[in-house]
């Protein structure tokens, strides 16, 4: 299974840091349209990420939903029907939400820069630092905080769980 060490952040604007990611980045970012459907799953989290282009993934992730770096542990596989496959999860698993964002994703190296804008929550930054097989989950963190300190992003910017999770406590479920 493949690993990366992640932290998520809120942000005050995705455009000052938008700037800032840029300076350390290694290319432009790309903007991606995501609607992410979350189905229900006792071992860890499983969601269909649909993009505007048609194409699909599925996606199933195991991480502590604890702020700061974190080790996760990820499959991702390609998804030719996207609707059918959404509908059948959901008939099977039920779905446990819903998640609509704009992401751009911006690379240093290895590690994955999202300046995310999440429809009723607002705007978030996550780094993804992907591992080696072989490498440990400290090497990763000492890079998510290294990319930190670039980016200025303090340790009460951190959140805990997953855009779901937050959704839901913001609508009191």
């Amino acid at each position: 299974m493949a690993r990366n060490i992640e932290i998520k952040a809120r942000i005050a604007s995705i455009d000052a840091l938008r700037q800032l990611a840029s300076t350390i980045a290694d290319g432009a970012p790309v903007d991606i349209l995501q609607d992410d459907t979350f189905f229900n799953c006792a071992l860890g989290r499983l969601k269909l990420r649909a993009f505007v282009d048609g194409t699909a993934q599925l996606v199933f992730y195991r991480r502590a939903d604890t702020q700061g770096p974190k080790e996760s542990f990820y499959e991702i596989a390609p998804v030719h029907a996207p609707e059918a496959l959404r509908k059948t999860l959901t008939l099977a698993y039920g779905s446990a939400g819903r998640v609509k964002k704009q992401r751009s994703l911006l690379m240093v190296g290895r590690t994955r820069i999202h300046l995310d804008r999440v429809e009723g929550l607002g705007d978030f930054m996550e780094l993804e630092v992907v591992l080696d097989e072989q490498e440990s989950a400290e090497d990763g963190v000492r890079e998510a905080h290294r990319i930190m300190a670039a980016l200025g992003i303090q340790a009460t910017q951190l959140v805990e769980g997953a855009y779901l999770d937050l959704l839901a406590i913001k609508s009191g479920l």
